[in-house]
């Protein structure tokens, strides 16, 4: 990627001070570069998995060939659910171990490290042993680097006063965008066409150009990723070492005698992390409201932001399914032919990093305008928009199940309509929910809050995988019930937002 190298007045001592990014610090261009392989990656394989998990079963399209895992659609929504909240969860021990243990900067090096050793275990023939290890890893490294490298973008500039952060962020996302975009056209197709186990491990080559890119561009970070904010005492490490090896030893004992016994089954894995995903959100958020060192201002925000909290849960359940139930949709009762154009069904996983990178200026804008002729939106309104969206959705997702119905192939047109409505839901609800969280956030909690926010993905996913699980709930969540129950539930959470907005407006106080 080309860049804009160029001299510029920079403050003294900045990182990257002889030349710019984009006229920005220099060593954005290396945490661009890392996260935009490191995206590619992820949602390359991303993009494989659902269709991998159900080639060679009933359930899978014509256009993948054999060699998956041949698991059917409730099955995968499960794997596929609980792989995505394990991401988002384990973005907290992610940025404590930076802050805590390694730093930030030589975390991302062992989360890049990781999930290229996910990738390259994924690229194994064998069956599932090879596949939920590599899953396992590169949840492990994805929450690892998800948590450090936006800190390490932070460094980059003089406090958060710096006129030029917000771009610098905003340069930084794009990153994620592109690589998110050409992940399923690369990927996707090698897997779909070829081999899958060599799109994996194109996504393990992926990774290992990110971190590539990261170890030699280093130095132009800031000395400040390289400190540990806050490191653990010699007593406190010891605890930790402690209190994890008994864990690990206790795990593996009692997973070690449900196997030997031939009782292990997916579900002695798949339900306890669901209901970890569950616990955990619920337990973080009543911490810290029944905190007593909150103020009384605090506690109320504390109250209003679990308004959203509970909204964006509602949110990532029905959007997160674009990967699972959407996607499975797409690949076994969609057409994979367009004007004459074939396509691996892979590809719509690339539809929304598109319409993200196509609207997301123009949302930008019109905010902007709104706001001067004091017409925007609160974030309140913004958030029940969301919710609508996300409802409407699943609404516009009725009409192609109903045709479908009678073995017809609909056109791939109703699943690029999916998409896009889900996207103007998330970009009227993501980025208001990030700016909520900062200001919302108590003092003490203020650098655990934004972990606090991706344990909303987490729940949501979490009650997903719950309904999914035939041991458990057992909805079809592909059926024209399901679909219709969660479309009338976020668009009726969305309305009650709306309706109690003055009440959630109380409990904010100066925060607009």
């Amino acid at each position: 990627m080309a860049s804009s190298l160029t001299k510029d007045s920079v403050r003294p001592g900045t990182p990257g001070s002889e030349k710019t990014f984009f006229g920005h610090p220099r060593g954005l261009a290396t945490l661009f570069m890392t996260e935009m392989w490191e995206r590619f990656s992820y949602y390359g394989m991303k993009a494989l998995l659902t269709v991998y998990l159900l080639s060679g079963g009933v359930d899978a399209g014509k256009g993948s060939m054999g060699g998956g895992l041949a698991m059917d659609v409730a099955t995968t929504t499960v794997i596929v659910s609980v792989y995505s909240a394990m991401v988002y969860l384990l973005a907290m021990p992610g940025g404590w171990l930076g802050d805590r243990v390694w730093g930030p900067r030589k975390t991302v090096a062992i989360a890049a490290v990781t999930i290229m050793a996910g990738h390259l275990t994924l690229a194994l023939p064998g069956g599932q042993a090879p596949f939920f290890a590599g899953l396992a890893l590169v949840a492990a490294g994805s929450g690892l680097l998800k948590a450090n490298i936006s800190t390490m973008v932070g460094h980059l500039y003089d406090g958060p006063d710096d006129p030029r952060r917000d771009g610098g962020f905003t340069i930084f996302y794009m990153g994620i965008n592109v690589g998110a975009f050409f992940a399923p056209l690369a990927i996707g197709t090698v897997g779909q066409k070829v081999s899958w186990h060599l799109g994996f491990g194109m996504a393990a080559v992926g990774m290992a150009i990110g971190l590539a890119a990261f170890l030699l561009g280093t130095r132009n970070l800031s000395p400040q990723s390289s400190v540990v904010p806050k490191p653990l005492a010699a007593e406190e490490r010891a605890s930790w070492l402690r209190k994890g090896l008994l864990w690990v030893i206790a795990a593996t004992v009692f997973y070690g005698v449900v196997g030997f016994t031939g009782h292990f089954t997916l579900n002695w894995a798949m339900i306890p992390l669901t209901v970890i995903g569950l616990v955990i959100p619920a337990g973080v958020l009543l911490r810290i409201k029944r905190d007593k060192e909150l103020t009384s201002t605090e506690q109320s925000k504390m109250t209003g932001y679990i308004w959203f909290f509970v909204a964006a849960a509602v949110f990532w359940m029905i959007y997160d399914q674009g990967a699972s139930t959407v996607q499975a949709f797409g690949e076994g009762k969609a057409s994979t032919s367009l004007l004459g154009f074939d396509f691996p069904t892979s590809w719509y996983q690339s539809l929304n990093p598109l319409f993200i990178m196509a609207l997301a200026p123009v949302f930008a804008w019109v905010w902007v305008w709104l706001n001067r002729k004091d017409k925007e939106p609160s974030t309140i309104v913004k958030f029940s928009m969301g919710l609508v969206l996300i409802g409407v959705s699943f609404f516009f997702f009725l009409i192609p199940l109903a045709m479908a119905a009678n073995g017809t192939a609909v056109s791939p047109m109703w699943l690029v309509g999916i998409y896009f409505i889900q996207t103007v839901g998330e970009l009227c609800l993501s980025p208001v929910g990030l700016s909520v969280t900062t200001k919302m956030a108590p003092a003490k909690y203020a650098s655990q809050m934004m972990g606090v926010w991706f344990l909303a993905v987490t729940a949501g996913d979490s009650i997903t995988s719950l309904l999914s699980n035939p041991a458990i709930a057992g909805v079809d969540l592909s059926g024209t019930a399901a679909v219709f129950g969660e479309a009338a539930l976020a668009a009726l959470a969305g309305f009650a937002v709306w309706m109690y907005r003055r009440k959630v407006k109380s409990l904010m106080g100066d925060v607009r």
